[in-house]
């Protein structure tokens, strides 16, 4: 088995042994009551827009893994969880099997599944145009993301120095590629310069990935003979990504949350302050590795039922309608916000 990998199958185990981030931000968003929703559960609808791609539901299984033969099983089984419930699923890096043509019968496993749902691709942003091209033809998939991991790969003890030249490659690909290209940060979260930046750009489509969910930088420490553990609390939360976000503008824009989404409710939350979809990895792992396919999908059933009871109670027909919803921002999550942006009282009360 070659260095990279073994690098995936650590990050499998590590990602599984760190579990989710300590503190949620999602604790520090609530919504103002409604007790006059005026609304049936029967009409709330779930399906939702991504960089101009219809999704039946807002939960997405993120990137996770591939290239390496223990990654297989692991993708076989998202693949029928997202054909049997009709959710969007991204591969992990396909960097692996772009360098080791051996390695990509671990994500063509999922279009095998799932002949007729929405895949993602998944590249570094130090791919080419032909490789971008080569990773999506690989799964004949939907979309393409392009990940940012820059804190990772600097704890990486192999990973990469060199980020010179990421803004010029991703518009490269946007412009050469005719699938949408959505760009994803890998839990490090993302702030409001970044994302203008990649607006200029032409970029449609950002998935926030905020901490909170698997701490990528407590990873690479277990893997790292010299762990540099001060880096561990390192970038924005989730919400404090979105509320970044908000405060570029929605108009044209799709806004994917990862990180630390633990439920219906908090899928509602997101949409509250601007996402589209919600993308779920950590948790979904945990779930594959431990449970039947069927324990998966009742647990997707759940959240599904869980979003819906959240819409009703709200008043909300589709998750369109969060964007209007008056939600209250409070702890930690608002003393950091009040120093970048000024919204939180409008938030409150819209």
């Amino acid at each position: 088995m070659d260095q990279r990998s073994n690098r995936k199958l650590d990050h499998i185990r590590n990602a599984l042994v760190t579990g989710e981030y300590g503190a949620n931000s999602f604790d520090d968003v609530s919504f103002v009551p409604n007790s006059l929703p005026n609304t049936a559960f029967a009409d709330a609808l779930l399906d939702t827009e991504v960089a101009s791609l219809r999704l039946s539901s807002p939960i997405m299984i993120n990137a996770m893994t591939g290239g390496a033969g223990g990654t297989t099983p692991i993708n076989q089984k998202l693949a029928i969880i997202a054909r049997e419930r009709n959710l969007a699923m991204a591969v992990g890096s396909q960097m692996a099997a772009l360098r080791d043509p051996e390695v990509m019968d671990s994500y063509r496993i999922v279009r095998k599944e799932n002949p007729h749902g929405i895949l993602f691709a998944n590249v570094g942003a130090e791919a080419t145009v032909d490789q971008a091209k080569a990773a999506v033809d690989m799964i004949e998939a939907n979309g393409l993301q392009i990940h940012l991991n820059v804190m990772q790969e600097l704890l990486m003890p192999e990973g990469d120095r060199d980020f010179r030249g990421y803004l010029e490659r991703i518009q490269a690909i946007r412009e050469s590629l005719d699938v949408p290209v959505i760009v994803k940060e890998v839990g490090f979260g993302m702030a409001k310069e970044s994302i203008e930046k990649l607006i200029q750009i032409g970029i449609r489509a950002i998935d926030v990935g905020g901490k909170g969910g698997t701490n990528f930088a407590q990873v690479e420490n277990m893997r790292s003979d010299n762990p540099h553990s001060m880096f561990e609390d390192w970038g924005f939360t989730t919400v404090e990504s979105l509320l970044e976000a908000d405060g570029v503008g929605h108009s044209g824009m799709s806004y994917i949350a990862t990180g630390g989404v633990r439920h219906g409710l908090d899928v509602v939350k997101a949409a509250s302050l601007g996402a589209s979809a919600v993308g779920v990895a950590g948790a979904m792992l945990r779930l594959v590795q431990n449970e039947s396919v069927e324990e998966c999908l009742s647990t997707v059933d759940r959240w599904h039922l869980q979003i819906r009871v959240a819409m009703t109670a709200l008043g909300m027909k589709s998750l369109a309608d969060a964007i209007q919803t008056p939600v209250i921002i409070t702890g930690k999550t608002a003393e950091r916000a009040r120093l970048r942006h000024g919204q939180l009282e409008r938030l409150a009360q819209r």
